[in-house]
């Protein structure tokens, strides 16, 4: 069983010509069932979450403005997507699907989220197509509720998790980890307990050779008893704003190394999406669905 969260709403209407790929929500669950990778029961659907579990990351003021619908212009055009209460649902169901996924991976040592990823999303502010940060509001939960005690967040989108590195940074129960193009959004870019800054157009071999070398040292050196990976496919070379050169296969594997390592080692692991744009759909949703391919093999 591959529990994974979804719902309808994460496929938000946008302007014509927007630059987010909003239909691999839609597609890439369809591309699950057709291959028989999961049935209609791995997937769930996640509700609002108790506003608790969003304040325990983020600031009040910001979470009822979003609500609200109250931010400021500027502050609402930094996130990318017009605001609007269906968006501000939708990321609020995305944020409890990634609660509710890290409770079904205690049971079964992995658990998905269709879309989350949402890593830019500050303690109090949201920026880049992120509101809520999903992954880091699973673990407080799960520091709050004592079902774990030292998490690891591998991030290997290709842009650093500058909020999620903002909200922990005072957090010895959360290692941040984030491998990304050194050249990539963001600009400014946060400290995270561990950040590796790659180059422009750095090819597989090489790429797989840092998450190979750095990956299971992190893990045996911090011992944690719960991981958070973000695979976002922005990695490729025909990546619109990512700027490394990997292709699907390294990608792929890429994906091998982090889960094969979490099944071996017993750790639960949530994996929440992330980014990709590359130029056809049909890429972006091949590389995702690589990432569940490699998970049924390994944890079935």
């Amino acid at each position: 069983m591959l529990p994974i969260a979804f719902h309808p709403i994460y496929k938000h209407p946008l302007p014509d010509g927007h630059r987010f790929p909003m239909l691999k929500y839609e597609l890439l669950p369809q591309q699950l069932l057709h291959e028989g990778i999961v049935v209609e029961s791995d997937f769930f659907t996640p509700g609002i979450p108790d506003l608790q579990y969003i304040l325990a990351v983020h600031d009040k003021v910001y979470v009822d403005e979003l609500i609200n619908l109250t931010l400021e212009a500027r502050a609402a055009r930094k996130i990318g997507f017009p605001l609007s209460a269906e968006l501000v649902e939708r990321e609020l169901r995305i944020a409890q699907g990634t609660i509710l996924g890290c409770e079904k991976a205690l049971q079964t040592g992995i658990a998905f989220n269709i879309a989350g990823g949402t890593h830019h999303a500050y303690s109090n502010r949201g920026e880049a197509f992120c509101l809520l940060n999903d992954q880091a509001i699973g673990a407080q939960y799960l520091i709050d509720k004592n079902l774990a005690s030292k998490i690891l967040i591998i991030d290997l989108d290709v842009h650093q998790g500058n909020g999620t590195a903002e909200i922990f940074q005072n957090n010895p129960n959360v290692f941040t980890f984030s491998v990304h193009g050194k050249s990539n959004y963001p600009f400014k870019k946060e400290t995270s307990d561990l950040d590796i800054a790659l180059p422009d157009k750095i090819r597989d071999e090489e790429y797989l050779r840092i998450i190979n070398d750095t990956v299971p040292k992190l893990i045996q050196l911090e011992k944690p008893d719960f991981i958070f990976y973000l695979s976002g496919v922005d990695i490729l070379d025909s990546d619109k704003l990512g700027k490394l050169g990997c292709s699907i296969e390294g990608c792929k594997k890429r994906d091998e190394i982090v889960l094969s390592l979490c099944h071996k080692l017993g750790i639960p692991v949530q994996c929440s999406m992330g980014g990709g744009y590359s130029p056809e759909i049909k890429t972006i949703i091949e590389a995702h669905t690589n990432t569940y391919r490699v998970a049924k093999n390994i944890f079935s």
